[in-house]
């Protein structure tokens, strides 16, 4: 019986994984562009305007999204680091490269919002509670 009962333990945890099931938003969809709209105004405090993402990974879930980005000018030009209004204000220095960034995005009824994120970070800062459990759905394969 013990060995019945990992047996029908394994297969749940497998079958439990499968249900966590997350998509792509597909370039041009109303969804992606309003991920992309909710960080944009935290990249440009950061990065000075205008600022476009590159989709490194977008996954969304129900009422729950991730993102991994890269913050660009328009026509894929890097952004000076240099001359941002982050490093202007002393926020960060001129050397630290700020343009990658994790987000953990919501839906609420006003749209979809940033709970959470973090540009430049340099580790999985995400793979940790509370966002293993608030997010499984969206990075279960990270925690």
């Amino acid at each position: 019986m013990h060995r019945h009962f990992i047996g029908f333990a394994a297969i749940f945890l497998i079958w439990a994984e499968a249900a966590i099931a997350w998509e792509t938003p597909a370039r041009g969809t109303a969804t992606r562009a309003a991920l992309m709209d909710a960080v944009r105004p935290t990249a440009e405090y950061l990065l000075g305007a205008p600022v476009e993402f590159v989709v490194y990974e977008l996954r969304q879930s129900g009422n729950l999204a991730f993102g991994m980005l890269h913050a660009q000018r328009p026509g894929g030009v890097q952004i000076d680091h240099a001359t941002t209004p982050a490093v202007r204000r002393g926020d960060m220095e001129a050397w630290e490269d700020v343009t990658d960034a994790q987000v953990f995005y919501r839906l609420t009824g006003n749209g979809w919002v940033v709970e959470d994120y973090a540009f430049g970070a340099t580790d999985v800062w995400f793979a940790a509670e509370p966002f293993c459990t608030q997010y499984r759905a969206v990075i279960s394969d990270y925690c």
